[in-house]
C-alpha cells in the first residue's frame, strides 16, 4: 500500500440541558411536563424519588401509548409510552399499572401526575412504580403512531436509547430458516442485514403456538431489556400480536454473483484500466448459463444527452458515433467460476492500478478487452473511461443472460453518487435495481413499488473519492448469506489508497488500516478490513 488510509474522526461534544431548577429562571415558569427523554436520563443506577425537586420542577409525564395487552406477549401490567418532546428524540417508558394497563390500546395519548412514584430498573426495564391507575388521564384516542424503521445494529448499540419504543425491523429473516411446523414461542434470532436481534415470544402469547414464520418480513414491535449482574443490557424485540408481522417474501431471492469492489479511477489515465470485481455465490460455468455486466456513466457529455434513461440500462444503444454512450455492456460467456471466487470484468490491461502498475492477469478473468478501441457487447461505443468520476451518477449492474432492455432488472447493482438526469416518474424512466442491501423493489414499509434507483427510497449510494486519478480501490466490505439470499451485513465503502506495486491480495484480502486523529495525527487504533464474503 502507498500509504495508509487516514480517517478523519472528529468528535464534537454538545452539553445538552436536559432541564433546570425553578430558581434558575426568576420570574419564569417550570413546564409541567417533563419529556420522557429528561426523566430517563435521571435514572444513574439507583432508583429516584420522583417529585418536583428532582423532576426540575415539573411533576407530570405524557406520551402515546404503544402497548397492546390482547396478544399477552408484553411484560405483564407494564403500560408502554412513548414521546419525542425533547429535541425530537423519541423515548420511551414502562409504568406499572397492574391489570389497568390493559384498558389502554395503541394510539392513546395519556397525562399522568407521577409525583411520588419511583423510578427503577425491574427485570431490566426501566419503569415507574408505585403509580394508581387514577392518576392517569386519557387525553386523546387514535393518534396515528408513525412507523419508526430503525436498524438493529442500532438497537444493539445503544439498548438503552430503544427500551419501550415501537420500532420496525425490516425485511427481517430468521437464522437458521425456520422449519414449517416451527411455532414462534421462544427466542427467535432476526437478522435485517445490518445486526441479529432476538424476536421474543413468551409463553402465555396468545400466538405462541402459531407456525408459518415468514422467510422475510417486517416486525413492528417493542424493544425490552434484559440485564446481567454486570449491568449489561441486551435487548430483544416483541411484537405484540400477529398484525404486527407483514409478510414480505415466502421464498428467497438469491443472486448467484454479488459486486464486491471496483477500479473506477486509476491512478493516472483510466483507459482500459477500469475493471470491475464481483463474487459467485455458487458455481457457474458462463457458457452454459450466460450474465452480463452494464456500467453506466451519466456524465454531461454522455449520449443521449439531456435526457432521462428511456430504455434503462440499455440505453447506451442510442448514442451517438463519436461520444460516450450513457451504458456500455461486457458478455460473461464463456469460462468458469467456483462458489466464493472473485472473479473480474474490466479492461484488458489487467493492471491493479493504472499504467506501469502490478499486472493482476493471474486473476480469474471473464471478460476483458480494450474498450478504448472496442464498442461494448450489444451497446456502448468504445471509450476513455466507463465511469464518471465526479458530479453525476454512475454505477453498474450484473444481469442474468445477454439480451438487456428497458425491462431489464438486474441481480444486483450499485450507483455512485445522485446527480444527473438519472430518474423521472410519469413517464417512468430509469435504471432498474434489485433487492439488494441497498435498494428495494417494493418500499418494506409503503408497500408501494420503487423499481428504479432514485424512486421511493432507493437513494443510497457510494461515493466518489477525491482527489482524481489517485488509484483508490473500492472495496465493498459486507456478508451475503448464500443459503437465505439476503445481505447480513450490508456493503460498506472503504477507499485503499493503491501504489504502483500494490498486489492481488490487497483488492481480494484483508486489509489493515491505520485510523490517525483528524487533529493531532496521532494513532488511534489500526483497523482491519475485510472485503465481501459469503456466510
Amino acid at each position: 500500500m502507498k500509504k495508509s488510509i487516514i480517517y478523519a474522526l472528529l468528535l464534537v461534544a454538545t452539553a445538552l440541558s436536559s432541564g433546570c431548577k425553578k430558581d434558575n429562571y426568576p420570574g419564569g415558569m417550570v413546564a409541567p411536563i417533563l419529556p420522557l427523554y429528561d426523566l430517563r436520563n435521571l435514572h444513574k443506577g439507583e432508583d429516584v424519588l420522583l417529585n418536583e425537586e428532582t423532576m426540575y420542577g415539573s411533576t407530570a409525564i405524557t406520551g402515546v401509548v404503544i402497548s397492546d395487552h390482547s396478544g399477552k406477549n408484553l411484560p405483564e401490567g407494564l403500560l408502554i409510552i412513548q414521546d419525542k418532546r425533547r429535541l425530537s428524540l423519541l423515548r420511551g417508558m414502562a409504568i406499572q399499572i397492574g391489570a389497568a394497563a390493559a384498558d389502554y390500546v395503541p394510539g392513546d395519548s395519556v397525562v399522568m401526575d407521577v409525583t411520588g412514584t419511583t423510578l427503577t430498573r425491574k427485570d431490566g426495564i426501566l419503569q415507574i412504580v408505585g403509580l394508581q391507575p387514577s392518576a392517569i388521564t386519557k387525553a386523546g384516542s387514535n393518534i396515528t403512531i408513525p412507523p419508526n424503521r430503525v436498524g438493529s445494529n442500532l438497537i444493539l448499540n445503544k439498548p438503552n436509547d430503544f427500551e419501550c419504543t415501537l420500532v420496525a425491523i425490516v425485511k427481517a429473516g430468521f437464522d437458521p430458516v425456520p422449519q414449517a411446523t416451527e411455532p414462534y414461542l421462544g427466542d427467535k434470532i432476526m437478522n435485517d442485514g445490518f445486526g441479529n436481534l432476538a424476536l421474543r415470544t413468551i409463553p402465555t402469547a396468545t400466538f405462541a403456538n402459531t407456525t408459518g414464520l415468514n422467510f422475510s418480513a417486517n416486525y413492528y414491535g417493542i424493544v425490552f431489556n434484559t440485564q446481567d449482574e454486570k449491568g449489561t443490557l441486551t435487548p430483544h424485540q416483541r411484537i405484540r400480536t400477529l398484525n404486527d408481522v407483514v409478510p414480505l417474501s415466502s421464498t428467497p431471492d438469491i443472486a448467484a454473483i454479488i459486486i464486491s469492489g471496483y477500479m473506477a479511477d486509476a491512478e493516472g489515465g483510466d483507459g482500459n484500466y477500469e475493471y470491475m470485481q464481483f463474487l459467485a455465490t455458487k458455481d457457474i460455468d458462463f457458457a452454459e448459463t450466460p450474465f452480463s455486466v452494464v456500467v453506466t456513466s451519466n456524465a454531461g457529455t454522455s449520449s443521449p444527452t439531456g435526457v432521462f434513461p428511456i430504455k434503462g440500462w440499455a440505453t447506451g444503444a442510442d448514442a451517438v458515433s463519436g461520444t460516450t454512450a450513457r451504458t456500455f455492456k461486457f458478455n460473461l460467456t464463456q469460462g468458469t467460476v467456483s462458489k466464493g471466487e472473485f472473479f473480474y470484468v474490466g479492461g484488458s490491461s489487467k493492471m491493479i492500478n493504472g499504467a506501469s502498475s502490478t499486472s493482476i492477469a493471474q486473476a480469474k478473468w471473464i471478460r476483458s478487452f480494450n474498450y478504448t478501441t472496442a464498442d461494448g457487447d450489444g451497446f456502448g461505443l468504445r471509450t476513455s473511461g466507463l465511469f464518471a468520476n465526479s458530479g453525476n451518477a454512475s454505477g453498474f449492474a450484473v444481469f442474468e443472460g445477454i439480451n438487456v432492455d428497458v425491462n431489464s432488472a438486474p441481480i444486483d447493482v450499485i450507483f455512485i453518487g445522485a446527480g444527473g438526469s438519472i430518474y423521472q416518474a410519469d413517464p417512468a424512466a430509469g435504471y432498474k435495481i434489485a433487492n439488494t442491501d441497498f435498494y428495494d423493489k417494493v418500499d418494506p414499509i409503503s408497500l408501494t413499488s420503487q423499481p428504479y434507483y432514485r424512486s421511493g427510497t432507493n437513494a443510497l449510494s457510494f461515493n466518489y473519492q477525491t482527489p482524481s486519478d489517485q488509484g483508490f480501490w473500492n472495496k465493498l466490505g459486507g456478508v451475503y448469506d448464500a443459503n437465505l439470499g439476503k445481505w447480513i451485513k450490508a456493503r460498506s465503502q472503504f477507499n485503499l489508497d493503491l501504489s504502483k506495486t500494490s498486489k492481488l491480495e490487497d483488492i481480494e484480502g484483508i486489509t489493515m488500516v491505520n485510523i490517525l486523529d483528524a487533529v493531532t495525527g496521532a494513532l488511534i487504533r489500526t483497523e482491519q478490513i475485510e472485503p465481501t464474503k459469503l456466510k
